[in-house]
C-alpha cells in the first residue's frame, strides 16, 4: 500500500464516520496526506486529520480520532491504529499491505515517483547563461547540474517546462572579447580590460584559419570579424561542453535578437502604457522604487544607448509573451542585488512578482586538491571550468556533488573524496546500491530464482524489521520528488537516496538473505525478497535519473 493509497483509506474512513454521526460532509477535504512519524516505534504512518476537522464539526479531537481509529481499524491492510497526544492517529499496516508496494514499484518502473502535482503550470527555466567570452566556469557548472535536475523534477511532477540559455552576445563585454582576440592574433598582450587565458589564443588561431583574409584588414574591420567568428566559436564550445555534461536546452536565446527585432522598444512602450516611465537628464527611467527597489533604473541613457536592464525587461516580456506563466531564473552569488530590481520590473509590467517571477541564487563552489582550493585553470587561466571539474572527478560525480547541496550553501568539492571507491563518497555509496541490486538480480537468475508472476507474489512474507524499514523508505519517493520540485530543491532527492534508500538497503541486505545458499530450495520468501530488491533498483535508478546521474549495473 502506497502512502497515497493509505491516505485515501483514511479519508474513506472519515467519510463513513461523518455519515454515521450525521456530521457535515462539506467539511471533509478532497485529499489528505499521511506522514511517517519521526519515531518508528509510533507506527508506520501518522495522520492529523482528526485535528484538522475537529473545530469545523464541533467534535473534540480525541473523540473524533477515536471514531476514525475504530473505522480505520476495519480497513483492509490496516493492522492497528493508536491515538496519540491531542488526536494524532498512528497507523500500522499489516505485512501484506506494506509488502505490496514492492510489486507496485516494479510494475510502475520508470513511472514510479512521477505525479501530476504541477500539471497545468507553464514554467520557463533559465540557467547557466554564461557570457560567450570564455568557457563555463565552476559556478555556472553548479547551475548546469542543479538547473537540469530541477527541469527533470518539474517535468516529473507534470509541469510544462521550457529550459533556456541566454547568450549575452551584445554589449561591452563582447567588444572586450573581440579586442582580446585581435590582440592575441597580433601576438600582443591582452587589453587591460580584456580576457586572458590560453583559450583566447586558441580561438584567435581558429578564426584566422576560417577567415585568413582577416590578416589584411584594418583593426576596426578585423575586430568585427573576430567578434562575429569568435562569439560563434565560443557558443559552439559552451554548447558542446554542456552537452557532454548531459545538459541540453530547449532554447538558446541571443540577446542580440532582442535588439535586432525591436523588442527593447516594445518593452519600453509596454512600460510606458503602464505609467511607470519618466524622463530625466535626457535619459529614460523606470520607476522601480514604486515596487520596493532601492532606486529607479535607467533603461535608455542620454546618448541613446540601451542599458543591460532594458534588455532584462525585454527578455522577461518576451518569455511572458511566449505563454510562460512562471519565469524562473537561476543566478550566481554576485547577482543577489538583482532580485529587488527584477521583482519590481515584473510588477511594473502588471505581473504578480511573487507568482510570475522566481529568482534563485546559487552560492560559490570551490574545487579542493590536497585540502586547498584550486584557483587557476590550465586553459582559462583565471577560473576553474567545467572541463577542469569533469577531468578531476568525472561527469556523474560532478553532477551529483553539485546537486546534493542546497543551492544557497557554498560547496567545497574535495577531489580525493569524490574519486574514492568507498562508502564515504556519496555518489559511490548510492551507485553501489544500483550495481548491487542489479548484481543480485543477475545472480538470482543464474540459480533459477526469478520474481515470478505478480499474482504469485507473497508480500505478507516481508515481515522482517529491515524489510519494513526499506519498504517505508521506498514509499517516500513520490513525496520526495513532489516536494523537491515545488521547493526547487533537487538536493532533497540526493539526500533521500543516500540516507533513506541506500542506507536502508544496506541494512536489509546484511540481515535478509535474498539468494538461496548452496543447494537450498528456492522459496516464496526468496522470491518476495527479490521483488523488494528489484523495487529498490527501480527507485535508485529513477532518483539518479532525476539528477542526471547513471545507475550502473556493475562497478
Amino acid at each position: 500500500m502506497t502512502p497515497a493509497e493509505l491516505a485515501s483509506v483514511v479519508l474513506a474512513a472519515a467519510h463513513a464516520v461523518f455519515v454515521e454521526r450525521g456530521l457535515d460532509r462539506a467539511a471533509l477535504p478532497e485529499h489528505t496526506v499521511v506522514e511517517r512519524p519521526r519515531n518508528p516505534e509510533h507506527g508506520d504512518y501518522a495522520s492529523t486529520l482528526a485535528l484538522q476537522l475537529s473545530k469545523k464539526v464541533g467534535v473534540p479531537p480525541r473523540e473524533l480520532a477515536a471514531a476514525l481509529a475504530e473505522e480505520l481499524g476495519r480497513s483492509a491492510g490496516v493492522k492497528s491504529v493508536e491515538i496519540a497526544g491531542p488526536g494524532f492517529l498512528n497507523i500500522r499496516l499489516d505485512a501484506a499491505a506494506a509488502g505490496q508496494l514492492a510489486r507496485v514499484i516494479v510494475e510502475a518502473g520508470a513511472e514510479y515517483g512521477r505525479s501530476d502535482r504541477l500539471a497545468g503550470e507553464r514554467i520557463n527555466l533559465e540557467f547557466v547563461s554564461a557570457n560567450p567570452t570564455g568557457p563555463v566556469h565552476i559556478g555556472g557548472v553548479r547551475w548546469a547540474a542543479v538547473g537540469d535536475a530541477l527541469s527533470r523534477l518539474l517535468r516529473a511532477t507534470g509541469a510544462d517546462v521550457g529550459t533556456e540559455y541566454y547568450f549575452n552576445d551584445a554589449g561591452s563585454q563582447i567588444d572586450r572579447f573581440a579586442r582580446s582576440l585581435l590582440a592575441a592574433a597580433k601576438g600582443a598582450a591582452a587589453p587591460e580590460d580584456g580576457y586572458g587565458g590560453a583559450y583566447i589564443a586558441e580561438i584567435a588561431t581558429e578564426v584566422q584559419a576560417r577567415r585568413p583574409e582577416v590578416r589584411a584588414l584594418d583593426d576596426d574591420a578585423a575586430q568585427e570579424v573576430f567578434r562575429v567568428e569568435g562569439v560563434a566559436l565560443m557558443f559552439d564550445e559552451i554548447r558542446s561542453s554542456l552537452r557532454d555534461f548531459g545538459v541540453e536546452f530547449d532554447t538558446y536565446f541571443n540577446e542580440k535578437d532582442l535588439h535586432d527585432r525591436g523588442e527593447l522598444d516594445l518593452a519600453l512602450n509596454r512600460l510606458r502604457e503602464q505609467g511607470h516611465l519618466y524622463e530625466s537628464e535626457g535619459a529614460t527611467w523606470l520607476r522601480t522604487t514604486d515596487f520596493g527597489d532601492d532606486k529607479d533604473r535607467v533603461l535608455r541613457k542620454s546618448n541613446g544607448e540601451w542599458t543591460y536592464f532594458a534588455a532584462d525587461c525585454a527578455y522577461y516580456l518576451d518569455k511572458r509573451e511566449r505563454g510562460f506563466e512562471r519565469v524562473v531564473i537561476m543566478l550566481g552569488a554576485d547577482h543577489h542585488g538583482y532580485i529587488g530590481r527584477m521583482k519590481a520590473m515584473a510588477a511594473c509590467f502588471g505581473d504578480d512578482p511573487e507568482r510570475n517571477l522566481e529568482i534563485l541564487i546559487g552560492q560559490l563552489v570551490n574545487l579542493l586538491r590536497d585540502g586547498a582550493p584550486m584557483r587557476m585553470s590550465k586553459r582559462a587561466g583565471t577560473v576553474i571550468t567545467l572541463e577542469d571539474l569533469v577531468e578531476a572527478i568525472g561527469v556523474d560525480a560532478s553532477r551529483y556533488a553539485l546537486a546534493r547541496y542546497s543551492s544557497d550553501s557554498p560547496i567545497d568539492i574535495d577531489i580525493e573524496l569524490w574519486t574514492r571507491a568507498t562508502r564515504d563518497n556519496p555518489v559511490y555509496y548510492v551507485q553501489y546500491v544500483a550495481a548491487r541490486t542489479a548484481g543480485v538480480a543477475r545472480n538470482a537468475a543464474e540459480v533459477g530464482l526469478v520474481p515470478g508472476d505478480a499474482d504469485a507474489f507473497r508480500p505478507e512474507l516481508l515481515d522482517h524489521e529491515k524489510e519494513n524499514e526499506l519498504l517505508k523508505a521506498l514509499a517516500e519517493f513520490p513525496a520526495v520528488v513532489a516536494t523537491a520540485a515545488e521547493l526547487r530543491e533537487p538536493h532533497r532527492v540526493a539526500r533521500y537516496l543516500e540516507e533513506g534508500v541506500a542506507a536502508s538497503y544496506h541494512r536489509f541486505y546484511d540481515n535478509c538473505r535474498v539468494l538461496p545458499l548452496g543447494d537450498e530450495e528456492v522459496t516464496d520468501l526468496h522470491r518476495a525478497r527479490l521483488w523488494l530488491n528489484n523495487a529498490t533498483r527501480t527507485v535508485i535508478a529513477n532518483g539518479l535519473r532525476l539528477l542526471g546521474v547513471s545507475a550502473p549495473e556493475r562497478m
